[in-house]
């Protein structure tokens, strides 16, 4: 990460509330069942590691500064959109694990990638409310969390093809104490499982957002999948 994104990287995670809860973070996972053979849950071992995705950086380790929670909208039907920032996409999620990524090819680049369980109709239901959040929140939304917040701005589906049963994709600008930051949002269902990926540029001052990589979100789809089989 060259010097102007490492200055603002840490200023970026912690101001931008949504951002600092997910992005280059790994909040405790809730999924207590831990396979004996490596101490690790089901949903650890499906989520992204170090090693799994050349040119990428995995951590499991939460920003230190950032906010933890479920945001709160001013807006109750923008809510989803600023709930599934959380440290859960919603409080529905039966356990969550969050991976942050960190690109050796794009300074600046940061993206975070995290894994939940659901029973099946709550995982449908929160693809169907984030659609139509999208679709009713252009003009963007105020949101909370331990006391900082932040807008979001010019809210815009955008076209991502994953591999899921569904996908939701949306790119929005957030701006707290005159800082603006471009992300793409993309939250995908597979079953009973929810897939959610969030990229922001640390170097980028302001629009286009940049995209989630295709690679990684295609290697923790395949990744979940091979570990269902």
């Amino acid at each position: 990460m060259h010097a102007r994104a490492s200055r603002g990287a840490r200023a970026a995670l912690t101001a931008l509330l949504l951002a600092a809860t997910a992005a280059c973070a790994g909040g405790p996972p809730r999924d207590t069942a831990k396979s004996p053979a490596t101490g690790a849950s089901p949903l650890e071992r499906a989520a992204l590691a170090d090693g799994d995705l050349p040119d990428y950086q995995v951590s499991a380790v939460k920003t230190a500064g950032g906010a933890s929670g479920q945001p709160t909208s001013d807006t109750a039907r923008c809510q989803p959109l600023a709930g599934v920032m959380g440290d859960r996409p919603s409080p529905e999620a039966l356990a969550t694990v969050n991976r942050g990524l960190g690109s050796s090819r794009t300074p600046g680049l940061a993206v975070s990638a995290s894994v939940s369980s659901y029973d099946p109709a709550d995982a449908r239901r929160l693809l169907d409310a984030l659609r139509a959040a999208v679709a009713d929140c252009g003009e963007g939304f105020t949101a909370r969390v331990e006391g900082r917040s932040g807008r979001y701005s010019d809210v815009t589906a955008v076209p991502y093809g994953t591999g899921g049963d569904e996908t939701v994709s949306w790119t929005t600008t957030g701006t707290t104490r005159g800082l603006r930051v471009p992300l793409h949002m993309v939250v995908v269902r597979k079953d009973a499982f929810v897939l959610r990926f969030m990229a922001l540029d640390l170097g980028r001052d302001g629009p286009p957002a940049p995209r989630v990589p295709r690679e990684i979100a295609n290697r923790q789809l395949a990744k979940l999948t091979a570990l269902r089989d």
